[in-house]
C-alpha cells in the first residue's frame, strides 16, 4: 500500500474515507463481479467506493499506479495474456471512451 499511496490525489481539507479501505473495496467489487451496492460495509459506503473509482479513473490515477508499479519491475522476459475467462458485453467498448475504466494501453485513443 505504501508503494501506491503517493499516486492518490490529496484531500481538499475535508476528511475522507481511508484510501486503503476504498482501494480494497474497489478490488473486491471488480474481482467478484459485484455491483457497487453489493460491496460489504467494511469497505465503506458503496456510493463512496463507486464515486472514487469513477473520479480516479477519469483523473488517470489507476494508469499512473499501473505504470509506476510496472516501471519498478524492470523489463519483463516474456509476456503472457490469457483472455479465455473474459466475456465483454457489447457496451463495454463505450466505457473506455467515457473514461469509466483505466486505459492501460499506450495505443491510439478512440475518437
Amino acid at each position: 500500500m505504501r508503494r501506491i499511496a503517493p499516486y492518490f490525489p490529496l484531500s481538499h481539507g475535508v476528511p475522507r474515507v481511508d484510501d486503503r479501505q476504498i482501494v480494497s473495496g474497489i478490488i473486491f467489487v471488480i474481482r467478484n463481479s459485484l455491483r457497487w451496492r453489493d460491496a460489504p460495509g467494511e469497505y465503506g459506503p458503496h456510493k463512496t467506493i463507486c464515486n472514487r473509482f469513477v473520479r480516479w479513473s477519469r483523473l488517470g490515477v489507476f494508469n499512473r499506479i499501473f505504470a509506476g508499479l510496472a516501471a519498478k519491475g524492470g523489463e519483463p522476459d516474456q509476456l503472457m495474456i490469457d483472455a479465455t475467462h473474459l466475456k465483454a458485453h457489447r457496451t463495454a467498448a463505450s466505457l473506455l471512451k467515457k473514461g469509466l475504466f483505466p486505459d492501460v494501453s499506450d495505443g491510439p485513443k478512440a475518437a
